[in-house]
């Protein structure tokens, strides 16, 4: 039984739309730690619309898994808009996925800074001819950081996705 029934509803609506699109998705996730793949694939038949997920936690993983390049993450830091533009991009190019999700960011309680205070979220939309980013601040505890993160990354996901058909 998923914990978040938020996100286990988000990534329930998510599944219908990519299923009636006949489209695989394919996360890449930092701060969240595969919370998006685990609602997904906590969904029985997601196989037929999830085509996989990257947990790219380290910054190593980020360029290894995915090909986020190093110097872009020591130019702006492994939280920020490029990053996770480059996350939900390399998560396309290292997949047979047609649409991505990307999410990294500062889940607390430590890592914060002045520039980037705990809370702060990136995310990356991608359809291989489009890339949509955001930041976004949420206030709490490490678990709702992250859980906030996931959902809002769903959220958006569908509207990413209904924002194709116009």
């Amino acid at each position: 039984m998923p914990t978040n029934t938020v996100v286990h509803q988000l990534a329930i609506c998510v599944g219908n739309k990519l299923r009636a699109e006949r489209l695989m998705l394919a996360t890449a996730e930092s701060c969240t730690g595969g919370m998006v793949a685990t609602a997904i694939t906590d969904i029985s038949g997601s196989s037929v619309w999830f085509e996989r997920g990257f947990v790219t936690y380290s910054n190593l993983a980020k360029t290894e898994m995915i090909g986020v390049p190093n110097a872009l993450i020591e130019q702006h830091g492994a939280v920020s808009e490029p990053v996770a533009k480059a996350m939900a991009e390399g998560a396309l190019r290292n997949s047979r996925a047609q649409v991505s999700v990307s999410i990294t960011g500062v889940a607390g309680p430590t890592g914060g800074s002045e520039a980037k205070p705990v809370g702060t979220v990136c995310f990356g939309w991608s359809n291989r001819l489009h890339t949509q980013i955001e930041t976004r601040h949420f206030k709490g505890d490490r678990e709702q950081v992250r859980s906030q993160a996931a959902a809002h990354a769903l959220r958006r996901l569908l509207e990413f996705l209904e924002s194709r058909e116009r």
